[in-house]
């Protein structure tokens, strides 16, 4: 079947409640927020907030939706999502398809997560990248009231001249409009793998400079040389093969962000082994995605079932 059809059965029957998974508790407290466990959904998935009250009924311990525009889109033309199973990995240029910044928040007027819930914003593709900060102002000032967290996606390769937003003055001025609404929120800036490490030091910096709780590493990478064959499909390329550029920006990131800052860790975790190795080189908390995808909705339990079992093991 088309991969894209699949999802959204897959969206329409999780949002009915047929799966379930063992909701398996190893609680962490990460910038004052409670967590059940670790391991989130990673944005994309449920751009829309379809399946909001279902996600802790999945395992996670926390949901991520969007990535979320001011203005409703369609996103790229279709055919645009593929699947490469013989490398476990995931190719997408959906371009940010979503219903829009108001049409999600009137979804989550009667929402009732339960678990912590963030909210990924990104830039519409009918606005300038010269306005693009008011994009972002706009979704925050519409859906503030809901989420826990909010993240800057300035790293997406299927909207055209995002990722040049990735700049210091270009971040800098994103992130001081929505101060400008609300200054409490916890917000977060999304990196792309492929940068290089003068380019990660910027974002840093201008973490540090506009007080951001912390940085999400990675998205998906426009890198194909780590496949054994490449379908020629342009887009973002995640899953097993994304695996080590995202380590390697998680631990660089590590190395040279504040302590106090939060680090989220999403890219290539394909495996509970996987999950554990990246919590334990740094990261607070961690997202899946293609992962999940392949391993199917236990998958997070699975990695819980694996840190619970470590933590009784070894208690400190």
């Amino acid at each position: 079947m088309d991969p894209e059809k699949i999802h959204h059965l897959g969206l329409r029957m999780i949002s009915s409640g047929v799966f379930r998974a063992p909701q398996i508790s190893v609680p962490r407290t990460v910038f004052g927020v409670s967590f059940p466990n670790p391991i989130g959904l990673a944005a994309g998935f449920d751009k829309d907030g379809l399946c909001i009250n279902q996600w802790r009924n999945l395992g996670f311990g926390f949901a991520e939706i969007g990535t979320v525009t001011r203005h409703a889109q369609l996103g790229n033309p279709k055919p645009r999502l593929f699947r490469l199973p013989d490398q476990k990995a995931v190719i997408n240029r959906f371009g940010f398809n979503n219903q829009g910044a108001d049409a999600l928040a009137q979804r989550l007027e009667s929402a009732n997560p339960v678990i912590p819930l963030g909210i990924n914003l990104g830039k519409s593709k009918i606005t300038p990248l010269e306005n693009a900060h008011f994009d972002y102002a706009y979704s925050f000032k519409a859906l503030h009231r809901f989420g826990d967290y909010f993240v800057v996606n300035v790293s997406s390769p299927n909207t055209e001249g995002l990722r040049s937003l990735q700049d210091k003055d270009s971040l800098t001025q994103i992130f001081s409009e929505m101060k400008a609404v609300n200054s409490n929120k916890p917000l977060f800036v999304k990196i792309a793998p492929d940068l290089e490490h003068e380019a990660i030091d910027e974002v840093i910096q201008v973490a540090v400079d506009m007080q951001l709780t912390g940085i999400i590493a990675t998205n998906t990478t426009i890198d194909r040389s780590m496949l054994r064959s490449d379908p020629g499909e342009t887009g973002g390329l995640s899953g097993l093969p994304l695996k080590n550029k995202a380590v390697e920006v998680q631990k660089y990131l590590r190395a040279n962000m504040p302590t106090d800052m939060t680090l989220i860790g999403v890219g290539g975790i394909m495996t509970p082994q996987d999950a554990v190795e990246r919590l334990d080189s740094g990261a607070n908390l961690i997202q899946v995605y293609s992962g999940w995808v392949y391993h199917g909705p236990s998958f997070a339990a699975d990695i819980c079932k694996v840190l619970r079992n470590r933590m009784l093991t070894h208690p400190s």
